[in-house]
């Protein structure tokens, strides 16, 4: 048990940050007190497949609106590493106010969103405006659908799911960003691409590891590749393999036109979930 408010865990913790969200979650609740609503992990955590080396903390945290400001600043400076020595790549920590949280809204909408670790350049931001909304439109996703609670009350009570069509643009966004490169690794633009394809296919958030092995063997045509990026993905960051840019491009550009397919045929009143293939 993490929090003395929650039940345990639907999954076990790696034993590997068991310590570190016991404490993450004893400084949450040191600054916010009686306003901290929820303390809940997304991500490769929530999706069952965190790996030490690899993958980030991805945290979402949850106060009651009004508070002061400074409490957000406080609780950044608490959790910043090295200070709070993180045992992960990064620590990936999004804020909202309770009432934001419980709206569905497709904006950014964070209160304080920070990253900081050893692999991670370090951010604390506290105001979402002019913020890319798409990143935090699938977390708050990942975290309705599978949210691992740490603290507080039970995530589908506190957090409110995106509206497909919102999360389709948040997909097409997602897809872009990654097809340009910048900062991702090709294991990860591959693989990323891949759990896009496989939400559209199927309505449902599963890990990138899951999400490639459907689609390496769903004869799509980028089974080698996708293999590839599999096993590039086992390796540490820094041991990251490469990837023929030509084919990542392609796959790239397959994985834009299948969510685009998604979206025009949603929005034309077509199936809300179903295989959608494109050449």
């Amino acid at each position: 048990m993490i929090g003395p408010e929650v039940a345990a865990p639907a999954r076990p913790i790696p034993v590997e940050v068991g310590p570190y969200l016991t404490e993450l979650v004893r400084r949450t609740r040191a600054v916010h007190g009686d306003r901290l609503v929820g303390v809940f992990a997304v991500g490769s955590l929530a999706l069952g497949d965190y790996r030490h080396g690899r993958s980030d903390i991805d945290i979402t945290v949850i106060v009651a609106p009004g508070g002061p400001e400074r409490l957000l600043h406080d609780l950044a400076d608490e959790l910043v590493h090295p200070g709070f020595d993180c045992p992960a790549a990064g620590l990936e920590l999004v804020v909202y106010d309770s009432e934001f949280a419980a709206s569905g809204a497709s904006g950014p909408g964070y209160l304080l969103n920070l990253n900081t670790g050893p692999l991670l350049p370090p951010v604390a931001d506290f105001d979402s405006a002019g913020a890319p909304a798409f990143w935090y439109v699938i977390d708050r996703a990942v975290a309705h659908q599978s949210g691992l609670p740490l603290f507080g009350r039970p995530v589908r009570e506190v957090l409110a799911a995106p509206r497909r069509q919102d999360l389709l643009a948040a997909l097409t966004a997602s897809v872009d960003e990654h097809a340009s490169g910048a900062g991702h690794l090709a294991d990860n633009r591959v693989l990323n691409g891949c759990r896009a394809v496989h939400f559209c296919r199927t309505g449902r958030w599963v890990a990138k590891r899951e999400a490639g092995r459907a689609i390496a063997t769903a004869g799509d045509g980028f089974g080698g590749l996708v293999r590839a990026a599999l096993r590039s993905f086992e390796r540490p960051r820094r041991q990251a393999g490469e990837l023929p840019a030509e084919q990542v491009a392609a796959f790239s550009a397959w994985v834009s036109r299948t969510v685009a397919a998604t979206a025009r045929n949603e929005a034309a009143g077509g199936p809300g979930r179903g295989r959608t293939n494109m050449p």
